[in-house]
Parts: C-alpha cells; sequence; structure tokens
C-alpha cells in the first residue's frame, strides 16, 4: 500500500496561526490545528515574531495529532499570513523589535508625507494602490522618524509570511501577492521601486535589504535546519512561497473570474479576480497581486467583526442572540452605523471613530443589533461598488467567508443589501486550505491554478434579498460623511 502523502497549509493571521492538512491526492482535509496570538490593541498594534513561530510549532503538532499522521507523511508546506506588517532583522538574521502589524496606524502622518512627496498619480501609477497606514512603506518611514537607530542596524525586511518561510528554509523570500502590499513593488513589472524607499533615507542602499520575489508555482526551498528537526520532517519537504491571507483564501475557496468574496474577520475584505492590472486614482481599491500570476482588485476596511464584537459586549449578549436580535430588527427605524470604530482604511480615516445615528425613544436592542450588522456590511458594499467602478467582473457568485460569515444575521443582511444570493463553502479555514493548495502544487511540479480547479469546494446559497429589504445606502453615506467622525 502506497503510503499516505500530506500537504500542511498555515494561516499566520493577527488572532492566531491555524495550521490545515490535506491529502496530496484527493484534496480531502484530514486534520488541523490552532495556537493563539498574543491580543493586539490599535491604533499601536505590534507582536514579536517570535510568538507567530511558537504559535506555529503547536498548531503544527495539534494537527498532525488531530490527523493521526506522523511528520513524516508531510511532502509540502506553505505559509499565508497577514498582510503588510514589517519585520526587520539586523545582519545576524536577529528580530530588532516587534513587528508593526498591518492594523498599526502609528505611521498615518509619514505616509501622509510621503504621499505628498511622492504623487498620487505616481504611487497608483506603479502600485496599483494609494498606500495607507497599513502598508510597509509608511511603517519604514515611521521606523526612521521615531527609532532610527533600530533602522540604521536593518539588515533585512521581511513581511509575516516571509518571516515564518526563512525560520523554515532559511531563504528571505517574498511573493507577488505581499510584495504588491509593501508600497514599494510594481506587480506588473515585477519589480521593487527603491526610489519610493529613497524618500525616506535617499543614503540607504536598499536593495540589499528587501527579500526576493518568486513566482507562484516557485518552492522556496526544503524545510532546513533545526526547523526540520523540531517539526520531525523530512528533508525532502518542498515549501511554496507562501502569499498574503486574502489572496490564499481565493485559492482555498476555487474563486474565479466574476465571483465577489465577502470576508468577515477582525477586518473587513471585498474582492473580485481580474487578468489585467487595476489601477484606481481615488485609492479605494487595491490592486494587488493574487497567487496565480494575476491581480486581486480589493477594498479593505479596517472594523468588521470587531464591530459586532463591540456591540454583542455592550448588550450583553453572545454571537448567537446578537444574531437573533438583528434578524428581528425593523429595517426601517433601525437606527443607522458608521463603524469606525478603531480609525478605518477604506476610506482613509486613520482617526476616525464611530457614530450611532438615528436613535429615538423607540430604538430597541434588536435595531442596534441590526444597525452593527449593516455598518460593517455597507463599508463593504461600498468597496464592491468601488470594484464595479473601475471595470472589476461582479457577475458570479457572492461569497460570505471568515468568522463573521458564519453569523446568520451577516448573511442576510448581505442579501439584502446587495440584492443577490449569498453563498458559503464548506470551506472552514479558507487561508490555510489556499496555502495548502500552493504547497500541493509546488510539491507535484504544477501550477497553482491547475491545483485550485481540481480543489474547488462546492457553494450552498444560505440567504437570498428579503422582501421587505430597504436600500439604506443613502443614509449610511449621510452619517458616514459627518467630519466629527474624524478626531486626529
Amino acid at each position: 500500500m502506497t503510503a499516505k502523502r500530506i500537504v500542511a497549509g498555515v494561516d499566520s493571521s493577527t488572532q492566531s496561526c491555524k495550521v490545515e492538512l490535506f491529502d496530496l491526492d484527493t484534496g480531502h482535509r484530514i486534520g488541523g490545528g490552532a495556537a493563539p496570538h498574543p491580543a493586539v490593541h490599535p491604533p499601536t498594534s505590534e507582536q514579536d515574531p517570535e510568538t507567530w513561530w511558537l504559535a506555529f510549532l503547536a498548531a503544527f503538532g495539534r494537527a498532525l495529532t488531530d490527523a493521526d499522521v506522523a511528520p513524516s507523511a508531510v511532502v509540502g508546506l506553505s505559509v499565508a499570513a497577514q498582510c503588510h506588517g514589517l519585520v526587520v532583522l539586523d545582519e545576524a538574521d536577529r528580530v530588532i523589535r516587534p513587528a508593526k502589524l498591518w492594523n498599526d496606524t502609528t505611521s498615518a502622518e509619514d505616509i501622509a508625507r510621503l504621499r505628498r512627496d511622492i504623487g498620487d498619480a505616481t504611487l497608483v501609477g506603479r502600485l496599483g494602490t494609494l498606500p495607507t497606514s497599513a502598508f510597509t512603506l509608511g511603517k519604514l518611514a515611521w521606523l526612521a522618524r521615531v527609532e532610527p537607530s533600530a533602522l540604521a542596524r536593518t539588515a533585512h525586511i521581511l513581511l509575516p509570511h516571509d518571516y515564518l518561510t526563512f525560520r523554515l528554509t532559511g531563504r528571505r523570500v517574498t511573493d507577488r501577492s505581499e510584495a504588491s502590499g509593501t508600497g514599494y513593488f510594481d506587480a506588473e513589472t515585477n519589480e521593487y521601486l527603491p526610489g519610493f524607499l529613497a524618500r525616506i533615507d535617499p543614503d540607504r542602499d536598499w536593495a540589499p535589504l528587501l527579500p526576493e520575489v518568486l513566482g507562484p508555482d516557485e518552492a522556496a526551498g526544503p524545510v532546513v535546519g533545526s526547523a526540520r528537526e523540531l517539526l520531525g520532517l523530512s528533508p525532502d519537504v518542498v515549501v511554496g512561497a507562501g502569499g498574503g491571507d486574502q489572496h490564499a483564501a481565493a485559492l482555498g475557496l476555487g474563486i474565479t473570474g466574476g465571483d465577489v468574496v465577502y470576508s468577515f474577520g477582525t477586518s473587513g475584505v471585498v474582492s473580485a479576480l481580474s487578468r489585467t492590472p487595476v489601477r484606481d486614482p481615488t485609492g479605494a481599491v487595491d490592486g494587488v497581486a493574487d497567487m496565480t500570476d494575476g491581480w486581486m482588485p480589493l477594498a479593505s476596511t479596517l472594523n468588521a467583526a470587531r464591530t459586532t464584537d463591540t456591540f454583542a459586549r455592550l448588550l450583553g449578549t453572545g454571537h448567537d442572540e446578537f444574531a437573533r436580535l438583528a434578524l428581528a430588527a425593523d429595517p426601517r427605524r433601525a437606527p443607522v452605523l458608521a463603524p469606525y470604530l478603531d480609525g478605518e482604511r477604506t476610506p482613509d480615516l486613520p482617526g476616525a471613530v464611530g457614530i450611532l445615528a438615528g436613535i429615538t425613544t423607540e430604538t430597541s436592542r434588536e435595531d442596534v443589533a441590526f444597525a452593527a450588522h449593516e455598518g460593517v456590511v455597507l463599508g463593504l458594499v461600498r468597496g464592491q461598488r468601488h470594484l464595479e467602478r473601475m471595470g472589476v467582473a461582479v457577475d458570479g457568485r457572492t461569497l460570505a467567508v471568515g468568522g463573521g460569515a458564519r453569523s446568520p444575521a451577516y448573511r442576510q443582511v448581505l442579501a439584502d443589501a446587495t440584492g443577490t444570493p449569498v453563498a458559503v463553502t464548506d470551506v472552514s479555514e479558507a487561508t490555510a486550505r489556499g496555502a495548502a493548495v500552493q504547497a500541493a502544487a509546488v510539491a507535484t511540479g504544477s501550477p497553482v491554478s491547475v491545483v485550485r480547479d481540481a480543489w474547488a469546494p462546492s457553494s450552498t446559497v444560505v440567504a437570498g434579498p428579503r422582501p421587505e429589504a430597504v436600500d439604506r445606502r443613502a443614509a449610511f453615506e449621510a452619517v458616514t460623511s459627518i467630519r466629527s467622525l474624524d478626531r486626529s
């Protein structure tokens, strides 16, 4: 009997590390494990990269136990992770300081200065997006301004997934999807833009600090040294180039042209696919690369499930009860929420606060619960409108993913707001699954897109527009335009 061959997909997110194991030959999930990351609290949001490594080791061990397989069965592995974060290493490859994460907004003034210096038209023309404080470019500028000695010691600049790949393989590499979210990489020409970094320090030779950008079907290398010993892997295990979390999720979900994905996690993302570059001069759409040599235009919001978590806490309910309250509300009388509880990314308002407008003496707990869900959804629906404005096809499925997508309230409010059926898949961890798709591709020498299509999960419609649904987009736009939203 032929021994089972396993591939591992890793999702190193803001909250935790998840490892999912799949049968290489069938694509069937056989087990998984998870371990938490330290909690963060924007606007200053930092984590020690060593905690990511320790969480990965724990999650990998738990996944093997869950699947009841030996580590020697693993033939491929790939890491997807939270985007944009800044990891700086010294000449001895030691972490210099905690990593600044995507939702750290302390570099808002730095990215604003760079936008003035470089010019928005130039930035969008080369990057396909208008960088916000989330982008690595701004975080490097913050480091130069606030901790210049740390920048002076920096010999290598990595992103979160790059760091874990480095710990596994000893190679400092990245991929197009992640590089395109740094603020200094042109995914159309596949080249870094050191001139943008020179605006931070013109005397620095930036090129040697940056990781090599691998193609989607390229391997980063085998697992080496102490990492292989700790994990118990065989010498020939191959590691993929990895990628960003949303980009990997698209692989795991089997997304093709026309599909629109609404991701309800800590942050919110609405995304689709394009075979050609997308460059939005307004900055609302990030024209980032995907993990198959194409593009994945998207719009991101800083506040998604964290918004409903906050309001559930304020009302003293659990998630199930909170969803029930929202579904029992009358949308015609519910207040309107601008859900910018921790600033906002799209629109770019790092100093914004939330506003709950339209409260009366008749406002009920049900109405507030509905407003919390609707505020998150309408912010993302606005993102879809921006995708449409840029000519991105959105005539396929509307898929809800992420932890928040398990809520029947999010599903129903999304269906009502878009006027389309909302579907889900049976994939519980799309990002980790997408990483495993890439791992399977490099392990077999196949194109990633071929494995994506072969492993594509089925989808099921779980909500459709209700006849009583009302269009409240105009009210949402009015509330989110209130100038007192921004406290900066």
